[in-house]
């Protein structure tokens, strides 16, 4: 019974954390889901998170660089256009030609499109990666 009303009080807070993260990004400005708090790492266990808007980069936690991450959106826009998103352990595996240049730091990622050029990031380090804990799995950090 305890265990029951523990998931039921993570899903809880997963879901009020998400309405709070889509108010952000709709009505106010989309920079708040990582500068302010709950932030876009509050959803996903990640080492990292970012948002790209409108060829702006807004890193939080471990992250590539901002010319990393645009190499990224290329390659995202070139290979995965019509997507809504992609999720990878590691991005070597997922065909990314500049994955060595990432070095321990960033080997998974999880991307959600915002719209056909804006993009939310999540990223996993080469550690993170033995572990192999589902990405689609939405609870706040550290649980889970």
């Amino acid at each position: 019974m305890e265990l029951q009303l523990a998931s039921q009080l993570s899903e809880k807070h997963v879901l009020r954390t998400q309405t709070l993260l889509c108010d952000m990004l709709l009505r106010d400005s989309p920079t708040g889901i990582v500068t302010q708090s709950p932030s876009i790492m509050d959803l996903v266990k990640c080492d990292g998170a970012a948002l790209y808007y409108q060829g702006q980069y807004y890193p939080l936690g471990v992250t590539p660089t901002e010319a990393q991450i645009k190499d990224i959106v290329e390659w995202l826009l070139a290979l995965h256009g019509d997507s809504t998103g992609l999720s990878t352990d590691s991005l070597a595996d997922a065909g990314y030609p500049g994955a060595a240049s990432l070095g321990d730091a960033v080997c998974g990622m999880a991307v959600a499109y915002i719209t056909k050029r804006d993009f939310l990031f999540w990223f996993r380090s080469h550690t993170a990666k033995e572990i192999k804990m589902g990405w689609c799995e939405a609870s706040p950090r550290g649980q889970g």
